[in-house]
């Protein structure tokens, strides 16, 4: 239906990004209205009678009372189809390259172009025939997208229809139609998209359990607080801890298909500093420039407050949708703190009594539901398997983990890495402090582990463990008493603490090597490690002076073999194990 055939009701009140509109009866909480003379895109948050209370997404400057709002029928939604993978996006899913050419450096307001080029042919590839029945989610054709194949599906709220018609192979505008599906007596014209709601999830077959390490090449991620395929973790931290480096570390790195990174309310220099240097990149996994399967959504700090709410769910639509084609997909999130700031001032405009330091009473609900939304899964239509993982930083205010986005936020992720400003001041990076941090997936990829490494990392991670909470609590002791007044065997604690954390935890993004540690070296570097400290605590525990442990030369080499290849770790471990042995014979022979 038109807008005129729905009504066109008129603006009564205005309050900053939220206007009141009358004559608006019949229409829905979530439906899309064209706001203005402009035309300027909304969306309707609540009806009381013939008003409505909409939040429009672009600003509302000069505009005025009496002005048309017209109806859409329709809820906020995407296009999903060939021709995501590489682009640039604003919080609704409108290319900024093309705005760019349309508008200029500035966007101008009413601006609408379509996510998917219209101007360009993709090769396309039936894999059914006439007269096939097919399910919700069926792969009708494939088309080359990137660094992917891309999967034309059956839309998900179909049900299950007959091929009544299929391209033949060859090159189609993704407007063109590709297939003539029968769903019972009507007939439906298929196009390369289709279009979904945001705010809904896309269904599945069958919920899986996240038993799959989602390698990051982060060794305190990967090792210590690891997140499986599928799996969902936040990362709070102060001004300075480091958190956008990681994810983009994360973006890079992850074992993962496609990449779908959200700057949700970040500043725009910052997110200026993404857009030039990410497009540029290398894929480590194919050699080709990593936007080739990544989607960048650029909401920042000064665009419309509205948009910045909507980007979120923008971004995990998009996730889901390659989920579905049987991808893993990571999804990050920087920072859902900016898009609570902005559910909060849409609260405000509201009216709505305030909760926690002013955020809505249902800050809780929203991040479930975004968080919800990641898992791994089996797919509608054929056995597909496909994850979201989704990661999204959080930005306290002054670092402070107890307000109320961090709290809620623990309650629905399975990882939590808390970044320390103390660490960070100490160029200790990646700055997860070990005392604060979780995850609820270390059980979940033990065998994981063990079936790629043939090595229980989950031993070796306890010990690890159990050393550095014993040496932070030595080190505070010896902060205040001095480190000569404490025991040998204490000294000998500290020391491997220092060595697992200078020699494994800290991690250097920018080294050409150290960027990324695969995890059969993380397996053989924490295992060196450990085995120094098992080899040496006898010899001390029968005497042996610490300061004979503490000049051995080996010490220096062992943390120096994250700068090493992969291929020089192992044959580097046994020259420092051979070293280890003479200079310990030495050790004993000078003290007995």
């Amino acid at each position: 239906m038109s807008g005129e055939e729905l009504g066109v009701g008129v603006i009564k009140h205005i309050k900053g990004s939220v206007v009141i509109a009358d004559n608006m009866r019949g229409s829905q909480v979530r439906e899309v209205v064209l706001v203005g003379k402009e035309k300027l895109t909304g969306e309707i948050v609540r009806i009381e009678g013939d008003l409505a209370i909409i939040q429009v997404y672009e600003p509302t400057t000069g505009m005025s009372p009496g002005e048309p709002v017209i109806r859409t029928g329709e809820p906020l939604s995407v296009e999903l189809g060939p021709g995501l993978l590489g682009q640039v996006l604003d919080g609704l899913g409108r290319p900024l390259e093309k705005i760019a050419e349309a508008a200029g450096s500035f966007i101008e307001r009413g601006i609408r172009i379509p996510t998917l080029p219209r101007d360009k042919k993709w090769d396309f590839k039936p894999v059914v025939k006439k007269g096939d029945k097919m399910d919700p989610g069926s792969v009708i054709g494939e088309v080359p997208e990137g660094a992917i194949i891309h999967k034309i599906m059956v839309p998900p709220n179909l049900k299950r229809v007959e091929v009544v018609e299929v391209a033949s192979e060859g090159s189609y505008y993704i407007e063109d139609v590709i297939a003539v599906l029968r769903e019972d007596s009507r007939e439906i014209e298929l196009k390369m998209y289709h279009k979904w709601p945001v705010r809904v999830p896309r269904p599945f077959k069958e919920y899986l359990g996240t038993t799959e390490l989602l390698v990051t090449g982060q060794r305190v991620i990967d090792t210590f607080f690891p997140i499986s395929k599928g799996g969902t973790a936040a990362i709070p931290g102060g001004f300075g801890t480091g958190k956008t480096v990681t994810l983009h570390q994360i973006s890079k790195w992850a074992d993962a298909d496609v990449v779908v990174y959200v700057g949700c309310g970040e500043r725009g220099n910052e997110m200026t500093d993404l857009l030039l240097h990410f497009p540029k990149l290398i894929d480590p996994r194919t050699g080709e420039p990593l936007m080739k399967r990544s989607i960048l959504i650029a909401n920042t700090s000064n665009m419309p407050v509205p948009a910045r709410e909507a980007s979120i769910f923008v971004g995990i639509t998009y996730a889901e949708y390659y989920r579905d084609m049987g991808y893993h997909v990571v999804l990050t999130a920087d920072s859902t703190s900016r898009w609570a700031e902005a559910l909060r001032e849409l609260s405000s405009r509201l009216e709505e009594i305030p909760s926690e330091r002013g955020y809505p009473a249902y800050l809780p609900d929203y991040i479930a539901a975004f968080y919800e939304r990641g898992g791994k899964v089996r797919t509608l239509g054929g056995d597909r398997v496909g994850s979201v993982s989704i990661i999204g930083a959080v930005s306290p205010s002054g670092g402070d983990l107890n307000e109320p986005v961090t709290q809620h936020t623990i309650r629905y992720v399975g990882t939590f890495w808390a970044l320390d400003t103390t660490l960070a001041f100490k160029r200790h990076f990646p700055a997860i402090n070990w005392l604060q941090s979780f995850s609820k997936y270390v059980d979940n990829v033990k065998d994981w582990w063990l079936k790629e490494t043939g090595t229980n990392m989950y031993d070796l991670r306890e010990q690890a463990m159990t050393i550095l909470q014993e040496s932070s609590r030595l080190e505070e002791i010896a902060s205040v008493v001095g480190e000569s007044a404490l025991s040998d065997e204490n000294r000998l604690i500290i020391l491997i603490g220092e060595l697992i954390r200078e020699g494994f935890l800290v991690q250097n993004a920018y080294h050409e090597i150290d960027t990324y540690c695969p995890p059969h070296k993380q397996v053989l570097i924490l295992k060196t490690l450990l085995e120094f400290y098992n080899k040496v605590k006898p010899l001390v525990d029968a005497g042996v002076p610490f300061t004979e442990i503490e000049k051995l030369e080996v010490i220096g080499d062992l943390g120096r073999l994250k700068f090493l290849k992969d291929e020089q770790v192992e044959e580097a471990i046994k020259d420092i194990k051979k070293r280890l042995e003479t200079e310990l014979s030495q050790v004993k022979r000078a003290v007995i």
